[in-house]
């Protein structure tokens, strides 16, 4: 069976990208089970800069494919933000709780009609040993939906509480994990990458 490292120490992120693995004939490790890997410093412009030096860095410490991902939400009535900051938008280190109180402060007073975002992902496979070379696999995801006033649920993570999937009348943080999958902007980009993986298993990866 093959390995594929997942670069998260994100515990829902790591379950959720595991979820959506299964039935591939990999073998899913996280970083906690590979040692003493460096943290990566997520200093890109974009989601993609950051999901690649992500997969990079990470298979360079480890010898191991890699399967990287930035990601987070965009309001358009803040500009895009929190963006490729939504991890640490009430800074570093800060809790779920206190990123989404953030938001909800600089949304005060915006009428539920101006309150669209979206979640937004890339997905970046690395395997320098393997038929991908140098050139990372990337896939992309998009949710669209709206930012609530008051949060809801009690699932998920990150801005979940707060999302409101579009077609939905209920929070991404109430949903189930099936339908969550199902819908989501992690969801679309891993069964895009499950796709190609499917392919790509036959002649890469290493053993």
């Amino acid at each position: 069976m093959r390995r594929l490292l997942l670069a998260t120490r994100n515990e829902g992120k790591r379950r959720e990208l595991a979820a959506l693995l299964e039935g591939l004939d990999v073998q899913v490790l996280s970083l906690r089970e590979v040692g003493d890997v460096p943290e990566v410093v997520e200093d890109g412009a974009t989601f993609a800069d950051n999901a690649i030096k992500k997969a990079r860095e990470v298979a360079a410490a480890t010898g191991l494919p890699t399967l990287a991902d930035d990601s987070g939400l965009e309001v358009d009535a803040l500009g895009g933000a929190p963006g490729v900051y939504s991890a640490r938008y009430a800074g570093e280190g800060a809790s779920d709780a206190a990123n989404n109180e953030k938001v909800l402060a600089a949304l005060h007073g915006v009428p539920a009609a101006e309150r669209g975002a979206r979640y937004r992902v890339v997905l970046a496979l690395h395997d320098p040993s393997g038929p991908l070379g140098a050139t990372p696999h990337l896939e992309h995801g998009v949710c669209e939906g709206r930012i609530r006033e008051v949060p809801a649920g009690q699932g998920g993570f990150g801005y979940d509480p707060l999302f409101e999937p579009v077609g939905f009348d209920c929070t991404m943080a109430e949903l189930d994990a099936t339908r969550k999958n199902r819908i989501s902007h992690r969801g679309q980009a891993m069964a895009l990458l499950r796709r190609f993986l499917e392919s790509y298993l036959t002649r890469g990866l290493s053993p």
